[in-house]
């Protein structure tokens, strides 16, 4: 027997073994109009090859067709890897096209990677990353599904752990999946041919992720996968095994990454240039005013529910002088403060932004009842706004402590409050201290 026929009978066996999916018999559902769909979904795709977007936006048209015409939903998902317990703005960006999904009817799947989170994603790292535990990335896993609520529909949206299958593989089915792709493919890669040129070890376990997220796609029969730019590969792998599990491949969408704080960097946990979903709507709303000009429409495009005609006509005001960048960054701002926590919430974080430009203090600063005259830099170690006076001391010496507005430049300075006065103590950009006299 030729080692052609050997594959094809090991393949043949494994496509019998795949689990047919429970069948559940419910009710044809409407959808909107396929071009409508359409709009909507291919709305900031991004796969940086045009070939790829014409191959991929008419696999997806075929597929809605089907769907309109069978009254059955696409099954999309996207997975998201536990590496620490939060999510910040980066994560949304697909979140957003699953709620898509969602509201025109179909069926989605949020993917948390509690075993591929034990390897670690090499696609956007020059260096492996650190491996951890089951435990903890079942830890990480309940904060990530409690965040994703405030995106996602919970009625509508279905949860799995990708450990639950990819854990149970046997070494023989892990030599299957590697046997579909060779050493070049993944040397092709630009994070791994940097890594290779400049001697940095790759290591093998990082081959891996591939497989085990595109065998992902296998074990949920998926129509659509959703990822960043930086998923190509891996998506494309999960159409590759799909095929090689006799299933129809997968559909993938991929889009922009989402720029950190800094306006260079793609927003990370690692590189600490991110805005957590889970943050006060006062430093969500802070945070944006203060991103880089350039970074403006990327924002706009990817994380706010604005429509691409809202965008493009702000943008081209923006060009014309009509508007400035920071009008434009504060409706941003407003913007992502509302999608979490309600347009009351927002309002509130606006009027606390403009008091703190003016030197006042947010609402919901911190307040100290002040009994006697009290040198500042033991006030600011009794308010906790340092971890201690030569902390104090050194930020008074930067010009990083104002008092009502002005800069403190003496460590000696006595604070004094009158009965029915406030004096406000700022420390850094966005920590404030209302001070008042004691009851």
């Amino acid at each position: 027997m030729t080692m052609d026929n050997t594959r094809q009978q090991t393949t043949n066996a494994r496509t019998d073994s795949v689990p047919e999916a429970p069948a559940v018999l419910k009710p044809p559902r409407t959808f909107p109009p396929v071009e409508e769909q359409m709009r909507i979904l291919m709305r900031g795709v991004d796969f940086g090859d045009e070939q790829t977007r014409i191959n991929m936006e008419k696999e997806l048209r075929q597929r809605l067709e089907r769907s309109r015409q069978t009254g059955k939903p696409l099954r999309v998902y996207c997975g998201f890897d536990p590496t620490s317990t939060d999510l910040h703005l980066g994560h949304t960006v697909p979140m957003r096209k699953l709620r898509q999904f969602q509201e025109l009817g179909h069926e989605v799947v949020f993917l948390i990677g509690t075993f591929t989170g034990t390897i670690g994603d090499p696609s956007d790292k020059e260096a492996a990353r650190r491996q951890q535990t089951l435990e903890e990335a079942l830890e990480k896993a309940e904060s990530f599904k409690e965040q994703a609520w405030k995106i996602l529909d919970p009625e509508k949206t279905i949860v799995k752990y990708n450990h639950e299958w990819l854990a149970k593989l046997t070494f023989p089915d892990v030599i299957h999946l590697a046997s579909l792709f060779t050493v070049q493919q993944f040397l092709a890669r630009e994070n791994f041919t940097l890594r290779y040129e400049k001697g940095d070890p790759i290591w093998l376990h990082e081959f891996f992720y591939a497989l085990m997220q595109g065998y992902d796609a296998v074990a949920l029969r998926t129509d659509v996968q959703i990822g960043g730019t930086d998923q190509l590969f891996n998506l494309m792998a999960g159409r590759k095994i799909m095929e090689a599990f006799g299933l129809p491949p997968q559909t993938v969408l991929t889009f922009p990454i989402l720029v950190g704080t800094d306006g260079v960097l793609r927003m990370s946990k690692s590189t600490g240039n991110i805005i957590g979903i889970n943050e006060s709507p006062g430093v969500i709303f802070t945070k944006v005013l203060n991103l880089p000009d350039t970074v403006i429409r990327n924002y706009a495009e990817l994380v706010t529910r604005w429509s691409q005609e809202e965008i493009d006509a702000m943008m081209a005001a923006l060009e014309r002088g009509e508007l400035t960048p920071q009008e434009v960054k504060r409706r941003l701002a407003w913007e992502i403060v509302s999608i979490f926590y309600g347009d009351e919430a927002a309002d509130r974080a606006a009027e606390d932004a403009r008091r703190m430009f003016e030197g006042a203090a947010p609402s919901d600063a911190p307040i100290f009842a002040l009994a006697e005259e009290m040198p500042i830099l033991e006030l600011l170690a009794k308010a906790r706004l340092v971890s201690s006076k030569s902390e104090g001391r050194r930020l008074i010496q930067q010009g990083g402590v104002r008092l009502d507005g002005q800069r403190v430049t003496d460590v000696g300075v006595l604070v004094r409050v009158a009965p029915g006065q406030e004096r406000v103590i700022q420390v850094g950009k966005r920590k404030f201290l209302r001070v008042v006299p004691a009851a």
